[in-house]
């Protein structure tokens, strides 16, 4: 049986575009019905390229009544089109880098729903012609409005790196979103949307009545694509694609549902190149993330498998940015499992996939002053000095890579005293090739630092910091017989491979590598 292939909607975020036109849609509406039913004031928190402005110009047309657009999905005859809504769509989609920009922008956008509706304007700032509109609105029509806010956060996202402006813009969209509760008796529904996930307290004091559904389990899936759909609605694209290679490459995506889901923007530009790339995260350079885990202290090597508590993941504000936070709500870690006890919630964060994992590590090194293009191969020159068992070699390409980077983590230079330092950039190395690896590897008796699994060879590493006047060969030595002693090897030997025991000594005087020593059991 021949399936017929759409168009794929690249980039379109409008519902009215997708459904006249012949482009592929994944049916949302039965957990939009569910939203709509039972509650009215909502906010979503998910990653960019997500899907979030599709979602909210799907409420904005279901609420409008544009009944033609819904037929054929799961809504369309459990819905009373009789019923049509006024609808207040804003999008903080604009620069938002110098004072007034956040309140200009606001004018523009009441100034053309009003044009549009009809309404005079009788207030001249933002939150009196907010609430002259609603009213207004309400009056005309005899009808509540809706009310759709698209990156709630930008204005202050965007400005974190000059916190004062930052809490200018904050300050400012906490007033005006606090107009919607004093409107309560003329809105409908409210839903707003955005990557962080600001504390009520600080962004939402005058709209507190927000139920936060950014890690509700029953609606992990509101946004982006699972792998039914995939398998049902792109059915037609995935001939000659690797479909185990799709889901470990782009799935991952976790909110404490039963289903993991794709990034759209990865799956639909796979679909149309057929190669596989970074194309989620090619959309964005990270640098403010690089810059935060560099003075916070924050290796690489710890983040995979990284204990976090669910307030550190769940707030954010300009004044406290925690590192968890930064890394799971701007998609570069998610949601991998949960434990809980009578008292505390706890979360174990992870990589999504391996896009995230490759290239949010090949991008720390370039962030660090390496070029991009020599990234990728100073993994695999690592790698194949280890495999051809050149340990001296494999010393001297990581001692001349450390003395490349400038200043040793400018943004905080006692960070490069620490192990964690060393190891993460060795980590960071590795990951950008997908070479395996385990960190923190555990065995009966404790943890080996590293572990890397190539070439049908086992390389077991740990790694230690020389104090000031202590040599290298005592670190090494002291190194190799942790990993002899605690039989961190011993769980490889099943393998039938070559296990080599590698003592690196870094130090901190000195601030690179001391010496490599390896031995094979």
């Amino acid at each position: 049986m021949t399936m017929n292939r759409r168009l794929l909607p690249i980039g379109i975020q409008d519902f009215r575009t997708i459904r006249e036109g012949s482009y592929y849609y994944v049916d949302k509406t039965p957990l939009i019905r569910q939203l709509a039913n039972h509650g009215r004031y909502y906010i979503l928190s998910r990653p960019r390229r997500l899907g979030k402005s599709l979602l909210l110009d799907t409420l904005h047309e279901l609420f409008a009544g544009s009944e033609p657009l819904f037929r054929g999905l799961d809504i369309h005859n459990r819905w009373d089109w009789s019923e049509a809504h006024p609808v207040v769509h804003l999008s903080f989609g604009g620069k938002y880098d110098e004072p007034g920009a956040v309140e200009q922008d606001i004018l523009d956008q009441l100034q053309l729903i009003e044009d549009g509706t009809g309404i005079t304007a009788v207030q001249t700032s933002g939150t009196g012609r907010l609430r002259n509109l609603l009213y207004q609105l309400h009056k005309a029509t005899g009808m509540q409005a809706v009310v759709l806010v698209d990156e709630y956060d930008k204005p202050i996202l965007d400005v974190l790196g000059s916190p004062e402006l930052a809490r200018a813009n904050r300050d400012h969209l906490r007033g005006f979103y606090g107009v919607i509760k004093d409107s309560a008796r003329h809105v409908r529904f409210v839903f707003a949307t955005g990557i962080s996930m600001f504390s009520k307290a600080s962004l939402f004091s005058g709209l507190n009545n927000l139920l936060d559904i950014s890690l509700d389990p029953l609606y992990s899936s509101l946004c982006g694509y699972t792998d039914r759909d995939l398998d049902t609605v792109f059915a037609p694209e995935l001939a000659g694609l690797d479909r185990e290679k799709i889901r470990e490459r782009y799935n991952g995506y976790g909110w404490l549902g039963e289903e993991k889901v794709y990034n759209p923007f990865d799956i639909l530009l796979l679909f149309h190149s057929r190669r596989f790339r970074p194309h989620w995260f090619m959309t964005g350079t990270p640098d403010f993330l690089y810059q935060t885990m560099l003075k916070q202290g924050v290796s690489p090597l710890e983040l995979e498998n990284r204990i976090a508590d669910v307030d550190l993941v769940s707030t954010f504000d300009v004044d406290d940015i925690s590192i968890d936070a930064l890394l799971f709500q701007t998609g570069y870690l998610t949601i991998a499992s949960e434990e809980s006890d009578q008292e505390e919630t706890f979360f174990t964060l992870d990589y999504p996939n391996k896009e995230v994992r490759h290239s949010l590590n090949k991008g720390l090194l370039a962030h660090l002053g390496q070029p991009v293009k020599r990234v990728g191969a100073l993994g695999k020159e690592l790698c194949r000095l280890l495999v051809a068992n050149d340990f001296q070699a494999f010393g001297d390409r990581l001692r001349s890579f450390f003395a490349g980077v400038p200043d040793q983590s400018q943004e905080n230079p006692e960070f490069a005293r620490y192990e964690a330092w060393y190891a993460g950039m060795l980590y960071a190395c590795f990951r950008t090739i997908g070479a395996e690896l385990r960190v923190e590897d555990s065995s009966s008796r404790g943890r080996a630092d590293m572990v890397l699994l190539h070439g049908g060879q086992v390389f077991v590493l740990e790694f230690k910091m020389a104090g000031d006047g202590q040599r290298a060969e005592r670190a090494t030595a002291l190194a190799l017989a942790q990993i002899r002693e605690r039989g961190y090897w011993e769980k490889y030997r099943g393998r039938g491979e070559p296990i080599h025991l590698v003592g690196v000594a870094f130090g901190r005087r000195e601030r690179n590598l001391l010496a490599v020593r390896a031995e094979r059991c």
